[in-house]
């Protein structure tokens, strides 16, 4: 069995679908690109897809994860072209590669994501991020399913800035851009409890919903502050492994196929 693990983007309108949807979606571009798909045993078997931490529904990503896994080898680069082209625009499979190292979901430790704050302006987002950066705790509270559930917002977040607004884009009105690095931990703390602690400490409210955007997730380098490809291990364990050796036919398995 091989394994190949993808990275996805949810883009413009479709950061709208929930996780649901995507997999509903997902599903009909494996039948459509007639991947060899494994599937799991029982009455109802269903494709082997194991998604990881995928982003909020309403939030774009340019970087969600999966892995799949196929009953007979396919070149990954080539698996990619047909699964993005099954799927519609905005959600585009943009990275393939095989399976060679165990433990991807270990490897998403962090997030880095981008809040677009229309109609506020930089030098209030910049005042509101310094106190909350001073802040020791920052208690914010989510609804959930068991009621309302209060935590610290402060803790999780490894970094936090304003950065200058992309310049193709349109200026009708003041706009700030925050850079958040948030680390993944429980109760996740997600952008939307962010913006809440904002307020919290700073009387930061946008007039308007923030534009959320993943940028990258990964394992976080507490060095350096950043959030490092997970898909980095597997392509320096392909590109280590010897050549294969030429040998005489033999009807046995692909050698490497579904190794860790």
């Amino acid at each position: 069995m091989q394994r190949i693990r993808l990275r996805y983007t949810k883009r413009g309108r479709l950061r709208f679908t929930s996780h649901r949807d995507f997999q509903r979606a997902f599903e009909r571009a494996l039948r459509r690109a007639e991947v060899p798909m494994a599937y799991s045993a029982g009455f109802t078997p269903h494709p082997k897809v194991s998604y990881a931490n995928a982003a909020p529904t309403g939030t774009g990503s340019e970087a969600e994860y999966l892995e799949i896994a196929l009953t007979a080898p396919r070149d990954p680069a080539t698996l990619r072209e047909l699964l993005d082209a099954s799927l519609p625009d905005g959600l585009d499979v943009i990275d393939a590669v095989e399976a060679r190292t165990s433990g991807l979901a270990d490897r998403l430790t962090a997030s880095v994501w981008e809040l677009r704050l229309d109609g506020v302006e930089p030098a209030d987002a910049e005042r509101a991020v310094a106190a909350f950066l001073a802040a020791d705790a920052v208690e914010v509270q989510r609804r959930t399913k068991n009621g309302l559930r209060s935590f610290d917002a402060r803790a999780a977040v490894a970094g936090l800035e304003t950065v200058p607004a992309a310049g193709d884009r349109p200026a009708d009105g003041p706009c700030a851009i925050l850079r958040l690095v948030v680390r993944h931990v429980t109760p996740a703390v997600r952008p939307d409890d962010v913006l809440s602690g904002l307020r919290a400490v700073a009387d930061l409210a946008p007039p308007v919903p923030a534009a959320v955007t993943r940028l990258a997730q990964g394992l976080f380098d507490e060095e350096s502050g950043t959030v490092t490809d997970p898909l980095a291990p597997d392509r320096e364990a392909v590109t280590a492994a010897p050549p294969k050796a030429a040998g005489p036919a033999v009807a046995t398995a692909p050698e490497g196929a579904g190794s860790a």
